[in-house]
């Protein structure tokens, strides 16, 4: 369950601000979500990552130097506005384009893709790039339906990087599209979350039970079994990625790959680094070469029990971005000189263009809708859990408060 929370309809709003004061040296709060507090290199391309809120360290915690320059956040497992998007990557935005990279899900597809549009209508150059590195989500003939999961954070970083060196939007975009393209992704869950005020999680699995490939919102998984020890578990996920090698790359000796395992929340580290023990040793047994693996929690589902694990398959120019230094408040990496804070004066917002007054006809429109909008939204609180549990079977995710 969870503890402390004050109205949970204010929840996602109050963790930005409590993150935002805890992280002022890093980042600052816009409108829709975070955009680094520093300063970043003019005519750069800006890489604007978000979803959900109740993933952390994704989104919020993954931008800062060598990392994302923003993070639009909605609510929890809900994606952000199209409007709070465009919010975040106008104030991101150092001239150089922006890059809008998420995890497949239909709402964040949607509003990143109507983001995309306004910015480019306002004459910003935009480009997509969407994660879909769940293998349990769909097959490789619709390899495009997959989930975007723990990968999140292998796109997000080559793209990051490549911007932080000076790369050009198209380039930026190619190699987030690379990275994507040679990422795979496995887990398992014990247990489901349980949101702030929500009676219930929004899935149960049978004590002793594990269910394999279970999405990060409490998506259906491909099946249960019984939970197994640790390294049980490690032949499971090892098992299951290096049936899948992504096109162009051979299980041969000397194969470079980044491996990153996750825990989704309630798992502690220590039982994380049980499990990446046996991973390692599979992983060396197939005489692949483990470059900077990562342990720990990436990307999570509130306070799910489960873990995953993710291989990137490098190549030379993957490996480069993969290694670059990074520091955001839940990421660092390597030797990281600390960037120029921005000026007060730079972080204050633009003052929205002014609304011209309302005609009598158009103010009894406005109280007409409003008047449907306020039934909408009673029928909704009063059918919340119903919603979810409805959504939680047949959506991509997007319930609970949201």
């Amino acid at each position: 369950m969870t503890y402390l929370y004050n109205q949970p309809s204010a929840f996602a709003a109050e963790l930005i601000e409590g993150f935002v004061a805890a992280n002022a040296d890093k980042v600052r709060q816009v409108p829709g979500g975070v955009v680094r507090s520093t300063r970043s290199q003019p005519g750069t391309v800006a890489v604007v990552v978000g979803g959900g809120s109740g993933h952390y360290p994704a989104f919020a915690g993954l931008v800062g130097q060598g990392m994302a320059h923003g993070a639009a956040m909605g609510n929890l497992f809900a994606s952000p506005s199209a409007q709070q998007i465009v919010n975040v990557a106008r104030a991101a935005h150092n001239g150089g384009g922006v890059l809008l990279t998420f995890g497949n899900y239909a709402g964040d597809v949607l509003h990143f893709g109507q983001a995309c549009e306004r910015l480019r209508a306002e004459g910003i150059a935009c480009e997509v790039v969407t994660v879909t590195d769940d293998i349990s989500s769909a097959s490789l003939e619709e390899i495009e339906k997959r989930r975007g999961v723990a990968g999140d954070l292998t796109v997000f970083k080559v793209a990051s990087a490549a911007a932080e060196a000076g790369h050009s939007l198209a380039q930026v975009a190619a190699l987030a599209r690379h990275a994507n393209q040679r990422t795979r992704s496995f887990g398992v869950a014990f247990s489901g979350c349980t949101l702030p005020g929500a009676t219930q999680p929004l899935f149960r699995i049978d004590a002793g039970r594990m269910a394999l490939g279970m999405g990060i919102h409490g998506e259906p998984g491909i099946s249960e079994s019984d939970v197994p020890r640790a390294d049980v578990l490690a032949e499971i996920f090892v098992d299951n990625l290096l049936s899948e090698l992504p096109p162009g790359v051979k299980l041969q000796p000397g194969t470079r790959v980044a491996a990153i395992l996750n825990g989704l929340g309630s798992v502690k580290y220590e039982e994380l680094f049980v499990v990446y023990r046996r991973v390692a040793q599979l992983l060396r047994e197939q005489q692949l070469e483990i470059v900077e693996p990562e342990v720990g929690e990436f990307v999570t589902s509130f306070n799910m029990a489960g873990a995953s694990l993710t291989l990137m398959w490098l190549d030379e120019a993957l490996e480069e971005c993969w290694r670059a230094p990074a520091n955001a408040p839940a990421f660092r990496k390597g030797s990281v000189i600390v960037a120029e804070p921005l000026e007060a004066s730079e972080c204050q917002q633009a003052t929205q263009n002014a609304i011209p007054a309302a005609s009598v006809a158009s103010q009894q429109s406005a109280q007409r809708v409003l008047a449907i909008l306020d039934a909408i939204a009673a029928v909704i609180q009063r059918n919340a859990e119903q919603l979810g549990r409805i959504d939680a079977v047949a959506g991509d995710g997007d319930h609970g408060i949201g």
